[in-house]
Parts: structure tokens; C-alpha cells; sequence
């Protein structure tokens, strides 16, 4: 059961694992497996740290267990411990008959990218196998079967295969977040880890939106062979039925990790951080532009464009194509668009700034004076209207510090700051694939900011195609200036990127969440000082 929590919504995610629990029971199930800390959600961070917390966890744990009847449960679940050391164990129970029946406590705790386990929790020391109807189950909690040798001295699926009983079948309950890339890389690992134990695999991951994390699902089956089995729904809650005499047979499926991924993540992403934050409307700036206009189908798909409105917000640098663009793109698709003119805004600034400005040349500060005009009307209309502010800044823009504070970077929830350039117009022809909704014209003309008379992206930025590639080998595969340079991009172009990622740190602690869709994300899982003297 792949279920979608609420992180702390303790009554709301029991009723919702009781009522899959019936469902299993109808569907003739003996046992029923949820992901890695369903009752509480995934990551809970610090809240772990309060008595209240756990305590309420413990109370639906109780409940849980007096009202489960009938069939046997493995759930994720906190498990508290004393004696020297962390006071929690992530753990996976297998309940029955009323009771704590095994339990499984996870011994490999993550502590790379945006997981930090060993803040909360102790590492478990044995390896789990429990019977059920005539089997054996070895029972693990997710990074449990991710050893890898160079990051951990223990494998805990050799406690399992040395054991006293050997198991017939491996269970791993998980919170696994997506990125692109991950789906191929998950199948990989586990196509290897059941060839070498001979052993069929059911893996059962949650799904949904957590702050800036999606979680995709994807729960399957892997046969002994390393085949895929079955495979439940992408982004999306669902039961996979199994059934013991036939896990060994092959499906056909297979897990395709394209960019079409991303977009149901991005768009799952929207939908949770709105709806799990009490909004269920948004607004958003369009400028006419790319990213704006993929945003906004974004928004209109997890919400429904009846709940997002669009607001161009032309200075006397805006084209008419711009306006246009903006207009049809609403039209497209269904929503909400109002113009506000920022023209007699921008004279009421530098008329108030005048006086301070005399005898200073026009630079980038009336450029971001107009970003900020901008930012500011569209989070009045957030406060007024109680939408969420949507900004659209894309990864590359982020990382280079192509961004205004306090402009274009206002908002509640960044959509795709974790979406380098390229990505953006992959996303764009995606969505245009069955008919035309963002105008061919925004996906065709070069981009601009339109802050200044016949402005051009390129005109502060190397290609994006270039930028893209930098900044890929830099913040994904960690490679220094050197290396990237030895693949046929100038040294100094690359040094000077890298300067500007470092000099934009600032910005981006000050930017909105954002929705993590690669391996290395701007956010909790990239922790870099904002002031630093470090030169490669």
C-alpha cells in the first residue's frame, strides 16, 4: 500500500491506513505492508524531538493495533528506546493477533543530501525474518538494501541470508523521494541485489508531496531473477495485489524515467504543498516568457485552472508579443488572468529615488526596482486573495544569481527552482504534445527578462546549453574547474560560473522551497556557508 501522509496528522493518516487495510481484506490479502514511518509521515525532522509528538504517535499505534483484525500488518513506525544513545529506532512492526508480533529496526541511517537519520535515530543491530503462511519474510526499512561498501561497514542483508532461517521473500518499507533519474536507478539496485540472493523483493514506497521532497510511489515487485514483477502507479496512491504463487513470474513492465516523470512530480509536488498548507488557490506572474508559462500549466494541472490566476505586469519594456503570449497562454488554459501596468509604479520610485540617484547612470537597480514593483503586487494579491505566490524561476537562473530579491524570487513555493533551462523547454514541448497550450512563440523566441530596451538573456549569461552543462558537472557530479574545463568548455567561463554560484548563495537561502527534482537540489540537501573564502 502506497499511502500519501501528512506529516503529524496522526488521526487523519490511521484513517487512512485503515481504510486500505479493508481494502487489502476484501481483495482476499494475509498481509498488508505500508511505507517506512506511515504513521507519522516522512521526514517528521525535528518535531521527533518533542515528547507531545511521540506520544501521539504511540496513541495511534494503540489504536492500530486493538482495531486491526483479521490480517497481518507490517507498518513503519517510531519505536522508542533508552540506554546511551539516540532515543528512537525507525523500525517496521509486523502486527498481529492484537500485538507487536517482529519488528525490523533500521540499521544503514542516511546522512548524505537531504537526509540527516543519525540526528534522531540509533542504528538497529540484527536482521529480521518472521514466518507468515508457510514463508519466510526477510524485513528491512529502506536504505537497509542501498549498501553500498565505501559508505557503510555493515550489510544487513547478509545478517538475513547467514540467518537461521533463510527467508523466501525480502519486504523493504521505504520513504524513497523522487529525482530524475531515480526510477532507472532504483531498478538497477534492486535487479542486482536479487540476482546475488536469489530472492524475490516487494518494495513499498511512499508517495506524495513533503515540503520540497516528492515522493513517487512506484511500489513493485522484483522476482528472483531480478525482473520486474509488478509495478504499482507513479505519484499516485495505490494498492499492488501480490500474490506468493506467481511473484516469480515477469510482467513485461517497465519503469520509464522520462521527463514526463518529472512534470507528474512537479505537478504532484504543487498539489501537496498547497493542499497539505490549507491553500487551494494560487497566483502567479506571467510574463509572457518560458518559465512562467510552464509554471503556470503546472499550476493549472495540480490545482485546476479555476484556482490560479495569471497577471501580466507590463512596464514600457514589455513587447505587445509578450502581453499577447501571456493572454493566449491563459486562454489555453482556462484560468485566471488579469494586466496590471507597472509604468506609473516605476515613475512614483524614481521619482522617490531621485534626489538619492542625481548624477548616477541607470544600471541594474532600475531593472530590479521593476522585479520588486512586481513581486510586490503579485504578494499583495497572495494576502488579499489568500492564493499562494507561485514564483517561476528555473535552476539555472537560481544558481547564477539571475534573480531579483525581493522581485521575481517573492513567493511561496518555487516550482521548478530545481529545473535547469533545458529542462524547462523539454517541459514545454511535453505539454504542447497533444495540442498547442503554450504558444509556440514563448517556446521560439530567445529569452529575455524585458527590463531594459532589446535585453537578452545571453547578453549576462553564457548559452544555457553551456551554463546547463556546467552547472550539471559542477553541483551533481562534483567536479572542479579543471575537470569541467577539460571537456571543452574555456576554463575562465567555467571560473566564472562557479563564482557566481558561490557569490549567489546569499540569494538562494533567501529564495522560497523549492520542489526537488534532480540529485543535487538548492536547499536542505546542498549546505554550503554563505560566506566563504574557498577559490578553486
Amino acid at each position: 500500500m502506497q499511502t500519501n501522509p501528512v506529516v503529524g496528522a496522526f488521526d487523519r493518516n490511521l484513517q487512512q491506513i485503515l481504510e486500505w487495510i479493508e481494502r487489502a481484506k476484501q481483495a482476499g490479502c494475509d498481509l498488508v505492508v505500508f511505507p517506512e514511518l506511515s504513521l507519522c509521515g516522512y521526514p517528521p525532522q525535528d518535531l521527533l524531538e518533542r515528547t507531545s509528538f511521540l506520544d501521539a504517535h504511540d496513541r495511534v499505534l494503540v489504536e492500530l493495533i486493538r482495531q486491526l483484525d483479521g490480517i497481518t500488518c507490517i507498518i513503519g513506525a517510531l519505536e522508542r528506546r533508552s540506554g546511551p544513545g539516540k532515543p528512537l529506532y525507525n523500525s517496521a512492526f509486523v502486527l498481529e493477533k492484537n500485538k507487536i508480533a517482529y519488528r525490523a529496526r533500521k540499521q544503514l541511517l542516511p546522512t548524505y543530501d537531504v537526509f540527516d537519520e543519525t540526528r534522531y535515530f540509533e542504528a538497529g543491530g540484527t536482521s529480521t525474518v518472521f514466518p507468515l503462511q508457510g514463508l519466510h519474510f526477510g524485513l528491512t526499512v529502506c536504505e537497509d538494501i542501498w549498501w553500498r561498501r565505501e559508505s557503510y561497514q555493515i550489510n544487513p542483508l547478509e545478517g538475513i541470508a547467514i540467518g537461521p532461517v533463510v527467508p523466501d521473500c525480502l519486504i523493504n518499507i521505504s520513504a524513497s523521494p523522487y529525482y530524475h533519474g531515480k526510477l532507472g536507478e532504483r531498478q538497477r539496485i534492486f535487479t542486482q541485489l536479487c540476482r546475488e540472493n536469489n530472492l524475490p523483493l516487494l518494495y513499498v514506497n511512499q508517495v506524495g508531496g513533503q515540503d520540497g521532497l516528492v515522493f513517487d510511489g512506484h511500489s513493485m515487485v522484483i522476482n528472483g531473477a531480478g525482473a520486474l514483477s509488478g509495478v504499482a502507479a507513479g505519484f499516485a496512491e495505490d494498492m499492488l495485489v501480490v500474490d506468493s504463487d506467481t511473484w516469480d513470474e515477469t510482467s513485461g513492465q517497465a519503469l520509464e524515467d522520462s521527463v514526463a516523470r518529472v512534470e507528474e512530480a512537479l505537478v504532484l509536488g504543487v498539489r501537496d504543498y498547497l493542499h497539505k498548507s490549507g491553500f487551494t488557490r494560487a497566483v502567479l506572474g506571467l510574463s509572457g516568457g518560458i518559465d512562467s508559462a510552464v509554471t503556470a500549466v503546472l499550476g493549472c494541472r495540480a490545482l485546476g485552472p479555476e484556482n490560479v490566476l495569471c497577471v501580466a505586469m507590463p512596464s514600457p519594456f514589455t513587447s505587445q508579443h509578450s502581453i499577447d503570449d501571456a493572454r493566449e497562454l491563459a486562454r489555453n488554459l482556462g484560468c485566471g488572468f488579469e494586466i496590471i501596468e507597472i509604468t506609473q509604479a516605476m515613475t512614483a520610485y524614481r521619482d522617490t529615488l531621485g534626489p538619492l540617484f542625481a548624477g548616477l547612470p541607470e544600471d541594474t537597480t532600475e531593472q530590479n526596482l521593476q522585479a520588486r514593483i512586481r513581486g510586490n503586487l503579485l504578494m499583495a494579491l497572495s494576502n488579499k486573495f489568500g492564493r499562494l505566490l507561485l514564483s517561476t524561476g528555473n535552476k539555472s537562473e537560481m544558481a547564477v544569481g539571475y534573480c531579483t530579491l525581493y522581485g521575481d524570487m517573492s513567493g511561496g513555493l518555487a516550482v521548478i527552482a530545481d529545473v535547469p533551462k533545458g529542462m524547462v523547454y523539454e517541459l514545454a514541448h511535453l505539454m504542447n504534445q497533444k495540442r498547442e497550450v503554450i504558444p509556440a512563440r514563448i517556446i521560439a523566441r530567445p529569452p529575455t527578462a524585458e527590463l531594459k530596451p532589446d535585453q537578452c538573456d545571453q547578453d549576462d549569461l553564457p548559452p544555457y546549453e553551456v551554463l546547463d552543462q556546467v552547472l550539471h558537472a559542477y553541483l551533481e557530479e562534483y567536479r572542479g574547474v579543471e575537470e569541467i574545463a577539460a571537456g571543452g568548455v574555456d576554463v575562465q567561463l567555467v571560473r566564472d560560473i562557479v563564482r557566481r554560484i558561490k557569490f549567489n548563495e546569499y540569494k538562494r537561502k533567501q529564495a522560497p522551497l523549492g520542489l526537488k527534482v534532480t540529485t543535487k537540489a538548492f536547499g536542505p540537501g546542498r549546505r554550503y556557508p554563505v560566506v566563504q573564502g574557498f577559490i578553486e
